[in-house]
């Protein structure tokens, strides 16, 4: 073997490695949204004013570029905390030039989302409970919340997109009301 097939060998498992890490920490795999799941969050994100948009567990960055992309005028924040894609998704946001989109190692749960006016993410269930606590403590500036198929506990959504995808998945549009 050379010493190149040895180094994509070893870069593989650190990659794979550095997901398995991340899947124990998180509780789930970083699962990207569907192309139209996608397309349905930035359709509700032009519903939201001119506000800080934070993609919470923005993974590989599809989401968080594709925002970044359509309103070059607002700051865009990402938070992942899975070393792989956080570093594809500073990668992108470098390659691709984007000025106005940030993306951040750090579990959200310990970061302050307060200047947040829109928050996107696609969470699973018992993560999208413990942000809704968080949340009800340090919203000072939230107006929106957008959610790809896990619903936010205890909110009605004002608007609901249900894709036509194999499973029928919904994406929520939710007031922030506290």
């Amino acid at each position: 073997m050379s010493f190149f097939e040895t180094l994509l060998l070893v870069v593989a498992i650190l990659a794979g490695l550095s997901i398995i890490w991340s899947t124990i920490i998180c509780g789930i795999t970083p699962m990207p949204s569907s192309a139209v799941a996608r397309k349905a969050m930035l359709a509700l994100s032009c519903e939201t004013g001119n506000g800080p948009i934070y993609e919470l567990g923005s993974g590989w960055g599809n989401v968080l570029i594709a925002l970044a992309k359509q309103f070059p005028n607002r700051q865009i924040v990402g938070y992942e905390i899975s070393f792989l894609p956080w570093l594809i998704s500073k990668l992108l946001i470098k390659i691709l030039g984007l000025k106005n989109v940030h993306v951040y190692r750090k579990n959200f749960l310990n970061a302050d989302l307060s200047e947040a006016s829109v928050i996107v993410c696609y969470l699973f269930l018992e993560v999208m409970e413990k942000l809704d606590a968080k949340l009800k403590t340090e919203s000072s500036q939230l107006k929106f919340v957008i959610s790809n198929n896990f619903s936010l506990p205890n909110h009605t959504p004002v608007k609901t997109i249900q894709l036509n995808d194999f499973y029928g998945s919904p994406v929520y549009l939710y007031e922030w009301k506290g």
